[in-house]
Protein backbone atom coordinates (compact mmCIF):
# COMPACT_ATOMS: atom_id res chain seq x y z
CA UNK A 1 0.00 0.00 0.00
CA UNK A 2 2.00 2.55 -1.04
CA UNK A 3 1.82 5.78 -2.22
CA UNK A 4 4.07 6.10 -5.82
CA UNK A 5 6.47 9.20 -6.86
CA UNK A 6 3.01 9.78 -9.51
CA UNK A 7 0.72 9.89 -6.61
CA UNK A 8 3.17 12.60 -5.27
CA UNK A 9 3.80 14.03 -8.00
CA UNK A 10 0.27 14.98 -8.94
CA UNK A 11 -0.56 15.91 -5.61
CA UNK A 12 2.10 18.42 -6.44
CA UNK A 13 0.89 19.69 -10.00
CA UNK A 14 4.27 18.97 -11.52
CA UNK A 15 6.99 16.72 -12.68
CA UNK A 16 10.09 15.35 -10.13
CA UNK A 17 13.44 15.46 -11.64
CA UNK A 18 16.99 16.25 -10.95
CA UNK A 19 19.11 19.29 -12.47
CA UNK A 20 22.98 18.82 -11.94
CA UNK A 21 25.11 21.48 -12.13
CA UNK A 22 28.58 20.71 -13.02
CA UNK A 23 31.48 23.06 -13.26
CA UNK A 24 34.59 24.33 -11.88
CA UNK A 25 34.36 26.60 -8.15
CA UNK A 26 33.19 29.94 -9.20
CA UNK A 27 31.81 28.85 -12.24
CA UNK A 28 28.25 30.89 -10.95
CA UNK A 29 26.51 26.89 -9.73
CA UNK A 30 25.09 27.83 -6.52
CA UNK A 31 24.21 31.68 -7.99
CA UNK A 32 22.41 29.56 -10.35
CA UNK A 33 20.82 27.07 -8.44
CA UNK A 34 19.73 29.82 -6.01
CA UNK A 35 18.27 32.11 -9.46
CA UNK A 36 16.52 28.96 -10.48
CA UNK A 37 14.72 28.04 -7.28
CA UNK A 38 13.04 31.17 -6.74
CA UNK A 39 11.94 30.71 -10.04
CA UNK A 40 10.61 27.46 -9.92
CA UNK A 41 9.47 28.49 -6.48
CA UNK A 42 7.54 31.52 -8.24
CA UNK A 43 5.74 28.99 -10.03
CA UNK A 44 4.48 27.42 -7.61
CA UNK A 45 6.62 23.59 -7.48
CA UNK A 46 8.34 22.10 -5.03
CA UNK A 47 12.18 22.20 -4.65
CA UNK A 48 15.39 21.72 -3.10
CA UNK A 49 18.96 22.32 -3.71
CA UNK A 50 21.68 20.11 -2.71
CA UNK A 51 24.80 22.37 -2.71
CA UNK A 52 28.21 20.69 -2.58
CA UNK A 53 29.41 22.96 -0.09
CA UNK A 54 26.17 22.31 2.37
CA UNK A 55 26.94 19.13 1.56
CA UNK A 56 30.56 18.87 3.20
CA UNK A 57 29.40 20.60 6.44
CA UNK A 58 26.87 17.19 7.19
CA UNK A 59 26.03 14.40 4.81
CA UNK A 60 30.01 14.49 2.96
CA UNK A 61 31.56 15.73 6.24
CA UNK A 62 34.70 13.25 6.78
CA UNK A 63 35.03 12.96 2.67
CA UNK A 64 38.40 14.93 1.59
CA UNK A 65 39.39 15.62 -1.83
CA UNK A 66 41.01 12.50 -3.30
CA UNK A 67 40.17 10.72 -6.22
CA UNK A 68 38.29 8.07 -3.38
CA UNK A 69 36.41 11.01 -1.81
CA UNK A 70 34.92 12.82 -4.07
CA UNK A 71 33.66 9.49 -6.24
CA UNK A 72 31.47 8.96 -2.45
CA UNK A 73 30.64 12.66 -2.18
CA UNK A 74 29.08 12.43 -5.61
CA UNK A 75 27.21 8.84 -5.27
CA UNK A 76 25.78 10.39 -1.77
CA UNK A 77 24.23 13.15 -3.35
CA UNK A 78 22.89 11.13 -6.42
CA UNK A 79 21.50 8.64 -3.85
CA UNK A 80 19.98 11.52 -1.79
CA UNK A 81 18.64 13.23 -4.85
CA UNK A 82 17.10 9.90 -5.85
CA UNK A 83 15.60 9.53 -2.87
CA UNK A 84 13.87 13.13 -3.01
CA UNK A 85 13.53 13.15 -6.37
CA UNK A 86 11.29 9.81 -5.45
CA UNK A 87 9.29 12.37 -3.00
CA UNK A 88 7.89 14.08 -5.91
CA UNK A 89 10.35 17.22 -5.59
CA UNK A 90 12.36 18.50 -8.28
CA UNK A 91 16.04 19.15 -7.00
CA UNK A 92 19.15 21.26 -8.18
CA UNK A 93 22.45 19.66 -7.28
CA UNK A 94 25.24 22.35 -7.72
CA UNK A 95 28.73 20.44 -7.11
CA UNK A 96 31.82 20.67 -9.29
CA UNK A 97 31.27 16.43 -10.62
CA UNK A 98 34.80 16.48 -11.88
CA UNK A 99 34.71 13.27 -13.10
CA UNK A 100 32.43 11.70 -16.20
CA UNK A 101 31.88 8.73 -15.51
CA UNK A 102 30.26 9.22 -12.03
CA UNK A 103 28.28 11.47 -13.93
CA UNK A 104 27.33 8.87 -16.50
CA UNK A 105 26.41 6.95 -13.35
CA UNK A 106 24.57 9.61 -11.84
CA UNK A 107 22.52 9.76 -14.86
CA UNK A 108 22.28 5.80 -14.90
CA UNK A 109 20.34 6.09 -11.41
CA UNK A 110 16.99 8.02 -12.88
CA UNK A 111 14.73 7.23 -15.63
CA UNK A 112 14.69 9.17 -18.96
CA UNK A 113 13.87 12.69 -18.80
CA UNK A 114 14.56 12.58 -15.10
CA UNK A 115 17.77 14.28 -15.10
CA UNK A 116 19.05 17.14 -16.89
CA UNK A 117 23.16 17.75 -16.89
CA UNK A 118 24.28 21.50 -16.81
CA UNK A 119 27.62 22.18 -17.77
CA UNK A 120 28.04 25.90 -16.04
CA UNK A 121 31.25 26.93 -17.81
CA UNK A 122 33.81 29.31 -17.04
CA UNK A 123 37.53 29.16 -17.72
CA UNK A 124 39.49 28.06 -15.02
CA UNK A 125 41.27 32.10 -15.43
CA UNK A 126 37.89 33.48 -15.15
CA UNK A 127 37.08 31.51 -12.15
CA UNK A 128 40.37 32.44 -10.66
CA UNK A 129 39.13 36.07 -10.84
CA UNK A 130 35.78 35.68 -9.16
CA UNK A 131 37.47 32.83 -6.66
CA UNK A 132 34.97 34.28 -4.23
CA UNK A 133 36.00 32.09 -0.86
CA UNK A 134 39.96 32.81 -1.94
CA UNK A 135 40.27 29.01 -2.59
CA UNK A 136 42.30 29.03 -5.61
CA UNK A 137 44.34 31.29 -3.97
CA UNK A 138 44.94 29.28 -1.24
CA UNK A 139 45.32 25.91 -3.51
CA UNK A 140 48.26 28.05 -5.56
CA UNK A 141 50.01 28.76 -2.22
CA UNK A 142 50.14 25.08 -1.31
CA UNK A 143 47.34 25.53 1.37
CA UNK A 144 44.76 23.04 -0.32
CA UNK A 145 45.78 19.82 -1.59
CA UNK A 146 43.49 18.64 -4.63
CA UNK A 147 42.03 21.67 -6.00
CA UNK A 148 40.21 20.48 -9.05
CA UNK A 149 41.43 22.96 -11.86
CA UNK A 150 44.58 23.17 -10.45
CA UNK A 151 46.06 20.15 -9.07
CA UNK A 152 42.99 18.11 -9.50
CA UNK A 153 41.70 16.98 -12.89
CA UNK A 154 38.12 19.09 -13.96
CA UNK A 155 36.93 16.33 -17.11
CA UNK A 156 34.12 19.11 -18.76
CA UNK A 157 30.97 17.02 -19.91
CA UNK A 158 31.13 16.14 -23.50
CA UNK A 159 27.48 16.41 -24.62
CA UNK A 160 25.64 17.98 -21.69
CA UNK A 161 22.08 18.51 -21.53
CA UNK A 162 22.56 22.30 -21.61
CA UNK A 163 26.07 24.39 -21.76
CA UNK A 164 25.96 27.44 -19.69
CA UNK A 165 28.02 29.92 -20.83
CA UNK A 166 28.30 32.13 -17.16
CA UNK A 167 31.19 34.20 -18.88
CA UNK A 168 28.62 35.47 -21.58
CA UNK A 169 25.41 35.44 -19.93
CA UNK A 170 24.45 36.96 -16.69
CA UNK A 171 22.87 34.72 -13.70
CA UNK A 172 19.42 36.13 -15.21
CA UNK A 173 19.87 34.97 -18.30
CA UNK A 174 21.00 31.63 -17.44
CA UNK A 175 18.44 31.05 -15.17
CA UNK A 176 15.79 31.87 -18.35
CA UNK A 177 18.06 29.69 -20.58
CA UNK A 178 17.86 27.18 -18.00
CA UNK A 179 14.48 26.99 -17.36
CA UNK A 180 13.88 26.44 -21.65
CA UNK A 181 15.67 23.70 -21.72
CA UNK A 182 13.66 22.03 -18.70
CA UNK A 183 10.71 23.36 -20.62
CA UNK A 184 11.83 21.64 -23.88
CA UNK A 185 12.46 18.12 -22.33
CA UNK A 186 9.06 18.57 -19.96
CA UNK A 187 10.48 19.22 -16.39
CA UNK A 188 8.74 22.69 -16.16
CA UNK A 189 5.45 23.96 -17.87
CA UNK A 190 5.02 26.62 -19.87
CA UNK A 191 6.70 30.09 -19.39
CA UNK A 192 3.94 31.48 -16.97
CA UNK A 193 4.42 31.43 -12.96
CA UNK A 194 0.89 30.17 -11.25
CA UNK A 195 -1.52 32.34 -11.05
CA UNK A 196 -2.81 32.53 -7.50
Amino acid sequence: MRITRQQREALNGHRAGVVYLTGLSGAGKSTLAALLELRLHDRGMRTYVLDGDELRTGLCRGLGFSDVDRIENMRRVTETARLMVDAGLLVITALISPFRAERDAARARFSHGEFIEVFVDAPLSVCELRDPKGLYKRARRGEIAGFTGIDSRYEPPLRPDLHIDSVRLTPQEAASTLLAGMAHVGLVAGPHARQT
